[in-house]
């Protein structure tokens, strides 16, 4: 006997290798419900605004292979779901395991309102190569740094992706809210319609398409995957963010791509390791949740980081007169993305030059990214400023100038940003309470680099003397 099931959506908007889905498809009729709840009002802006569009993406593509549509409904999880179950005759919600720690409080509450009943929530992997249990170091505990951890995934393997499901019927989405019409982010305002300008495509589609003209050209990655001015990077942050495509799905096509094509085994090898970075990250997360919060190395919660401040505002609008710097942050504001390297060199400025509090950085990007990932965001922003897992030294400081002069040898990556087509579309994009300048303007470079480095080394051996003192006193 075949019975109704939920599927419950989140950052699970795909066919493939979605075991939720299938195991939905497996119990009967699948109602898919997305929930706009509080802890996603509570995301960044820009992205909520791109979680709309993988929503709808899935929608039209859930429509042409069902002829239904998803349910979209308004409000708490625990509140909502139990009724919706009774009233289908339902008794399996099944969730892809998008194991964010606020995800992970909405679940819990579900849990606890379906109590011992008949319905029940089934969690199911999805969104990392391999479940964490399966990876540990010989104490039993979780890695905290990234080679050994690399090194434990390669050994054991990621877990293998699943085919989409054979067949699939829907039920009738219920309610008057549509996926193909909602608007997640509101608070946008003109910023919207930028945004949706530089757009990439969404979708499982869109995803499936752009991994396979990445892999066409990864033979280059190794030499050009820090060259902003060059597309030579895969772009499915964004897709691996909202689930359209999954990271098992990548791992697979990727080293099949590189066992068959031996010229494309470098690359190919050197995207993984990338990958394995995202999933450092999560493994992270889930042994330290309060990792956008806290220090993961504690003793760096003394450090004496600036709070908010004018220097810090002018870092979020992109006129610190650096030119890779404000470069970068315009190409957030505009496209919601910024290149890696870049990402680097401006987080570097604000948290060493500055001296400001890497959660001032952490939150601004979480506000700007249409690729957000609360995994990555918050362990990349402690890796440059020095108090996370396996982290860059706090003394290594990124010089903008000579990064620039590295990795844009030629300026167009700057030169679009600061005085061509990505400028003018910055400037349409800022409020009226900025009155910015609509010309960038460059600072005076020499003085503020020597002055910023000097300044933070000045403050870590500070801090150093004070954390010996502390010591020899507890001593």
């Amino acid at each position: 006997m075949t019975m109704p099931a939920i599927l419950w959506l989140c950052r699970d908007f795909r066919f493939d290798d979605n075991a939720a889905l299938s195991a939905a498809c497996a119990d009967g009729p699948v109602l898919p419900v997305f929930i706009l709840d509080a802890a996603t009002r509570a995301q960044g802006s820009a992205s909520r605004w791109r979680l709309g569009r993988a929503l709808a993406a899935f929608d039209a593509a859930w429509a042409a292979r069902t002829g239904g549509h998803i349910t979209v409904l308004e409000g708490e999880a625990a509140d909502l779901l139990p009724a919706l179950a009774t009233r289908l005759g339902a008794t399996s919600i099944h969730q892809n395991d998008w194991p964010a720690p606020a995800q992970q409080r909405v679940q819990a509450a579900l849990s606890d309102a379906l109590g011992g009943g008949p319905v029940r929530l089934h969690l199911h992997p999805g969104h990392l190569l391999i479940h964490p249990s399966r990876i540990r170091t010989g104490a039993g505990g979780s890695y905290k740094v990234y080679t050994p951890f690399a090194r434990a995934v390669r050994q054991a393997g990621p877990d293998r992706p699943l085919a989409p499901p054979g067949q699939l019927t829907a039920l009738p989405a219920i309610g008057d809210l549509r996926a193909g019409t909602l608007n997640l982010a509101p608070d946008m305002y003109r910023g919207a319609a930028v945004l949706a300008e530089h757009a990439l495509p969404a979708g499982e589609a869109a995803a499936f398409g752009r991994l396979e003209d990445f892999l066409d050209c990864v033979r280059d990655y190794p030499s050009h995957r820090d060259r902003p001015d060059i597309d030579a990077t895969s772009g499915l942050s964004e897709h691996l963010a909202l689930g359209e495509i999954s990271p098992r799905r990548i791992w697979a096509t990727a080293s099949l791509r590189g066992e068959v094509e031996p010229s494309l085994a470098a690359g190919s090898e050197k995207f993984l390791s990338e990958v394995l970075w995202r999933e450092f990250a999560w493994h992270l997360l889930l042994a330290f949740p309060q990792m956008p919060e806290a220090p993961w190395r504690q003793e760096w919660a003394a450090f004496p980081w600036a709070g908010e401040s004018p220097a810090a505002t002018a870092w979020a609008r992109a006129e610190t007169g650096i030119a890779l710097v404000d470069a970068g942050l315009r190409e957030m504001r505009v496209t919601g993305r910024m290149h890696n390297r870049v990402r680097m060199v401006v987080a570097s400025w604000l948290t060493k030059h500055l001296l400001t509090d890497w959660r001032i950085g952490l939150h601004h990007f979480a506000d700007s990214l249409t690729d957000w990932d609360p995994a990555a965001n918050a362990m990349n922003w402690q890796w440059v400023a020095g108090c996370g897992p396996d982290a860059s030294p706090f003394f290594r400081i990124f010089n903008p100038e000579k990064q620039a002069a590295s990795f844009d040898p030629d300026s167009r990556y700057r030169d679009h940003w600061l005085q061509g087509e990505g400028a003018r579309a910055y400037v349409s994009t800022l409020p009226a309470s900025w009155n910015s300048p609509a010309r960038w303007t460059s600072a005076d470079t020499a003085p503020l680099l020597a002055e910023g480095r000097n300044r933070a080394l000045a403050a870590l051996e500070r801090f150093n003397r004070a954390a010996d003192r502390l010591s020899a006193k507890k001593g």
